[in-house]
């Protein structure tokens, strides 16, 4: 069989590129809702503990659901990642299509915390799965010289999915009211209606969740599989991929969910510490463990060129995600939060009423992940363009240094909410998003066609544990920072991770300009 695809685009491309940017998008959309509804649900749901424990409790709360996410989306990664390698990419992204759709919507029902954050986790395994599938999928099908035009399209149609939400909760906003008719006219007990419409209507953003659940239909009818994989079914290689192995991801799981649990409830700064490294080699030697059994069944050799240099790449394409996504989730992805906080605070001095209060409350949400959206979708595009312009590890490493600035001038500068707030937020999420584009042309190329799935899933999804545990410290730090800036000043100090990320990069091999292994 040919190494690349025929250069003449066929329908079932196109399909596949259709199928693969909806399910991005549709992931992106799931992303966006809990920065939008978390302010609002957690009022809801911690009413009556915050009144014994403070409205710090509510931060603490908002750190565990962004970890809690994270890990399950980790964890996702490599198990449909393995489902992806051994069953087919078409197969296991209808699933992972499926499994967030349904368990999105089914946080609209929570009725505490820890359902809604067991909800999230498990559609959280699905969009961590369809990342990575979808990615090796477009990238097998597609020609070699499409990578950079169709990583930046997967950045973008994640952040298409982003602003869309924040699109939908401004309409919301502004229609609740309405909703609360129709649903009435539908025939809903009133009592269902008042809780569904109450605090801002963060419920019936999390039951549109469920719509996705459309997309899996499309993409069994028409989405054909990888060519390249079905020629590693026919060698014979799939079947190295056992079902046991995946007791190494449970294991893994647990651990990453030991970081979770010691940061979220109170336990000694020695017990946080300790559990968290426990919980961290846990994590990684349990989601590392299906691909190195997978190897050892396929009698690589552990000579130059076989496992050694596989593991090497699942790790530093780990620390490259991780760098990332820590500069998003623990720094960027709080800006909403903190537009939040600062809207209500000028409401408040300008002696608006409750519902006037909760107004500017939500559009400040909104308006802040749209135009950060905007800026995404911008970087992720720009961020894959010049990968393939000027090579992988400059790119990175400007990438970095252009985000560890906007993040510094957007949290350091800004003091209310207004016109200079936007255009700040618009430089930073695009410039911290851009990396969106960029390791999904980069990524890919690290590995071999029979692992590509598990190996880019794992790279990608591992750096979410690394993003969880800074992300429970952004609390902390919140807590730490509380008289000299509180959330800016902590979002501050997490964007130095850049740093780091400008480092590590020189220690990958440069790809541009070659074709995907096989």
């Amino acid at each position: 069989m040919s190494a690349e695809p025929s250069t003449t685009i066929t329908r079932g491309q196109y399909m596949t590129l259709l199928a693969a940017f909806l399910g991005w998008m549709f992931d992106g959309f799931e992303l966006g809702l809990l920065p939008l509804v978390a302010r609002p649900a957690l009022n809801e749901l911690l009413a009556d503990a915050v009144k014994t424990r403070g409205a710090s409790y509510v931060d603490l709360w908002e750190g565990v659901w962004v970890a809690g996410f994270l890990v399950g989306m980790s964890t996702g990664g490599v198990v449909f990642g393995w489902l992806g390698d051994r069953f087919g990419r078409v197969r296991a992204m209808t699933l992972s299509v499926l499994a967030y759709s349904i368990f999105s919507g089914l946080c609209g029902f929570a009725g505490s915390v820890e359902s809604f954050f067991i909800y999230r986790f498990i559609a959280a395994l699905g969009m961590g799965g369809e990342w990575s599938l979808g990615v090796a999928l477009v990238m097998e099908i597609w020609p070699n010289k499409s990578r950079a035009l169709l990583s930046g399209l997967i950045g973008a149609a994640a952040n298409v999915g982003f602003l869309l939400v924040a699109v939908f909760a401004l309409v919301l906003s502004s229609f609740i009211h309405s909703a609360e008719g129709w649903l009435l006219a539908i025939g809903l007990r009133d009592e269902w209606v008042k809780t569904l419409v109450a605090n801002q209507g963060w419920r019936l953003l999390m039951i549109l969740g469920a719509a996705p659940a459309i997309l899996t239909f499309f993409i069994r009818l028409f989405v054909p599989e990888s060519e390249k994989w079905a020629h590693e079914q026919q060698k014979g290689t799939t079947s190295h991929w056992a079902v046991r192995d995946l007791l190494g991801v449970l294991v893994g799981s647990m651990g990453a969910l030991l970081i979770v649990y010691v940061w979220a409830f109170e336990h000694g700064p020695v017990v946080r510490v300790l559990g968290s490294l426990f919980g961290f080699v846990v994590a990684l030697l349990g989601y590392v463990y299906p691909v190195f059994k997978y190897l050892q069944r396929s009698h690589v050799s552990t000579g130059a060129g076989s496992i050694a240099p596989i593991m090497r790449h699942l790790i530093l394409g780990a620390c490259l995600s991780g760098v990332a996504l820590i500069g998003t989730w623990a720094s960027a992805q709080r800006a909403p939060s903190w537009a939040n906080d600062l809207a209500k605070q000028a409401a408040t001095d300008a002696g608006k009423s409750e519902a006037e209060i909760n107004a500017a409350r939500t559009e400040a949400r909104a308006y802040t992940q749209i135009i950060s959206a905007i800026g995404a979708i911008i970087g992720t595009m720009a961020g894959a363009m010049l990968g393939n312009a000027i090579g992988r590890r400059p790119t990175y490493c400007l990438l970095c240094a252009g985000s560890l600035l906007s993040a510094l001038i957007f949290f350091q500068t800004n003091k209310t909410f207004g016109p200079m707030f936007l255009v700040g937020m618009f430089f930073a999420g695009g410039l911290t998003a851009s990396f969106y584009g960029w390791l999904p042309l980069y990524l890919p190329e690290l590995f071999r066609t029979n692992v590509r799935a598990t190996g880019q899933g794992f790279s990608f999804n591992f750096g979410r544990i690394l993003a969880a545990v800074a992300a429970l410290q952004t609390g902390n730090l919140i807590g730490l920072f509380k008289d000299v800036g509180g959330l800016p000043m902590a979002c501050s100090v997490m964007s130095l991770v850049y740093v780091v990320g400008m480092l590590v990069v020189w220690l990958c091999p440069e790809t541009r300009g070659k074709p995907l292994p096989e």
